[in-house]
């Protein structure tokens, strides 16, 4: 796609006029007429406030990409990972594994990733597989790995859930109250500071981090992403510090390092 098509692809996924773009960047409509005709393109100081605009990466409208090239939402289909979680659950006798699934699927029935049509509980289940290939059969961590949403985002309760007060704990400690620009470093230190607790809650959040940040280029908007980016930076050393303290965690802090700083350089390179 050429920088003109990117243009017009923002403008019109956010069911914009010419008129309207033109306005918040005061410009003429002709300027963004020719600019999606590719007959002129956008100066940096344009392509800047383009950005902004949008809230997407400079990159995600200077880049003129072919075709050829096409992302996917989705690697695996989710219906095949809760296949796998549940038979590897009852090979290993994981009880708490084997109840949590089947709730969280019903718990996040008819919920989407963000911007993307991919069902929620692909999350969960990815960060379930997760722990499964780094051989971790801990039965309160997988099983925490599909719960550890479902009090933030669902309607269900705490003590609603069908798992051991060992995954509930997990699942409380992963769990944040909505912040929002003023209340959100009172909340996040502490939520931090209490998963740092305990070696389990901050496996499972680094995995989580981990997912989020492959998949956050077409989930949040460039604020968020820039946010996230801090955030990581800010708070996850010291979580993969007590992960690798952990004897029996060892590979699994050395593998989610690698990706956690590997997708953060790339995210850089990229903003």
């Amino acid at each position: 796609m050429s920088i003109g098509s990117n243009i017009k692809s923002l403008r019109e996924d956010r069911k914009l006029t010419q008129n309207q773009v033109a306005d918040a960047l005061g410009i003429t409509f002709q300027a963004i007429s020719s600019w999606e005709r590719d007959e002129y393109k956008p100066d940096t100081d344009k392509l800047i406030k383009l950005a902004e605009f949008f809230d997407v990466s400079v990159s995600a409208i200077a880049e003129e990409k072919s075709n050829t090239f096409k992302t996917k939402e989705v690697i695996y289909d989710w219906k095949h990972m809760k296949t796998y979680v549940k038979t590897t659950s009852r090979n290993f006798k994981l009880a708490n594994t084997l109840k949590a699934v089947d709730y969280a699927v019903d718990a996040h029935e008819g919920q989407k990733r963000k911007r993307s049509s991919t069902p929620y509980i692909y999350h969960p289940l990815n960060l379930a597989c997760h722990a499964l290939a780094m051989d971790i059969r801990d039965d309160a961590v997988i099983a925490a790995c599909l719960l550890h949403d479902v009090v933030e985002d669902c309607s269900s309760k705490l003590d609603d859930l069908p798992v051991d007060d060992e995954v509930k704990e997990l699942v409380k400690l992963l769990t944040c109250e909505k912040t929002n620009d003023k209340n959100r470093e009172a909340i996040i230190k502490p939520y931090y500071k209490a998963i740092a607790g305990n070696p389990k809650a901050a496996l499972i959040k680094c995995m989580d981090r981990c997912n989020n940040l492959t998949t956050m280029s077409w989930g949040l908007s460039r604020e968020r992403i820039y946010r996230m980016i801090k955030e990581t930076e800010e708070y996850y050393p010291e979580l993969l510090k007590i992960i690798k303290g952990t004897t029996e965690y060892n590979n699994a802090a050395w593998l989610l390092k690698y990706q956690m700083e590997s997708m953060l350089d790339i995210y850089k390179r990229l903003m």
